[in-house]
């Protein structure tokens, strides 16, 4: 039960960062491109991960030891993950807009507990169908239908492709920590996902001056890559190793409703009564679907 509860409580945090992650990334998106918004993160995140590992590995005394099959597989994590799913979230919110982007990425519940049923094997349960069905209509009372943003079709598509991909890294993170750590995973698929994106970076036109000539964006990207990206995805690793990946999935619902409260602190936006009703749906789903798994 312990395990569970920390689990629980990393994968909370990771989807509260990602809740403010929109507002930074639409603002950042206006002088930086998507792909290379991506490669900065990354750069950034390895960096730090990297120290952290070497610092936790020299203070144990030995280095984990990656067999090639593993290899493999944290590749993919960062490639379908790190490397796809990103690229498609930062193109959908900059051809959609951050409303919608917070609302179809809380999708990707959705598609983890079909992956989950069919490459890790659990259990499709009734109270997962009820607490799955309670989420999604919290999601959309808190944060509604946009009539304008349904316009936006190329970029609602690419963030439907950005919940599908990033269902799958949840789902093979889960199949990795079978042999591997979180922090070891976290590090190298970010690092196969840098090489990834790296030729893509090369073919942007990108104004570096232009972008470290803006404190607000330099805080913004130091931000993206030391919280939201190596801080986020080490919690959500570890906490998806920790608990059932459909259940702990569902914490991805939180999204949206520390996106509304960090709006309302930093932004004076209003929280309308709908905002209380619908979280109160995701919270009850969330307690019910993990109060299966203990």
């Amino acid at each position: 039960m312990r395990k569970r509860l920390i689990g629980s409580i990393c994968l909370f945090l990771a989807a509260s960062i990602w809740g403010g992650m929109y507002v930074v990334s639409k603002y950042i998106l206006q002088f930086v491109s998507p792909v290379t918004l991506v490669w900065i993160r990354y750069v950034i995140a390895f960096a730090v991960l990297f120290i952290v590992l070497t610092f936790f590995q020299h203070k144990r005394g030995f280095k984990v030891t990656i067999k090639k099959k593993d290899w493999f597989l944290i590749a993919w994590i960062g490639f379908i993950g790190y490397f796809i799913s990103i690229c498609l979230q930062f193109i959908g919110t900059k051809l959609s807009n951050a409303h919608m982007g917070s609302l179809i990425t809380a999708s990707t519940p959705v598609f983890v507990i079909l992956f989950a049923r069919f490459i890790l094997g659990e259990l499709f349960t009734r109270k997962k169908v009820i607490s799955l069905m309670l989420a999604t209509a919290g999601v959309v009372i808190v944060i509604g239908l946009d009539a304008e943003a349904l316009k936006d079709t190329l970029g609602n598509i690419a963030l439907v492709g950005a919940a599908v991909t990033w269902a799958l890294l949840s789902v093979y993170v889960k199949v990795a920590s079978k042999h591997l750590n979180s922090l070891s995973i976290t590090t190298y698929a970010i690092l196969f996902a840098l090489m990834f994106t790296t030729p893509f970076m090369m073919l942007q036109h990108n104004n570096f001056l232009l972008i470290l000539g803006n404190w607000k964006t330099i805080w913004g990207l130091i931000y993206l890559g030391v919280v939201s990206t190596a801080g986020a995805f080490f919690l959500w690793n570890k906490g998806i190793e920790l608990v059932d990946a459909g259940i702990g999935s569902l914490f991805l619902f939180f999204q949206p409703v520390t996106g509304s409260i960090l709006g309302w602190i930093y932004l004076g936006e209003k929280l309308s009564p709908s905002f209380f009703i619908g979280g109160m749906f995701i919270i009850i789903a969330v307690i019910v679907a993990v109060k299966e798994d203990y």
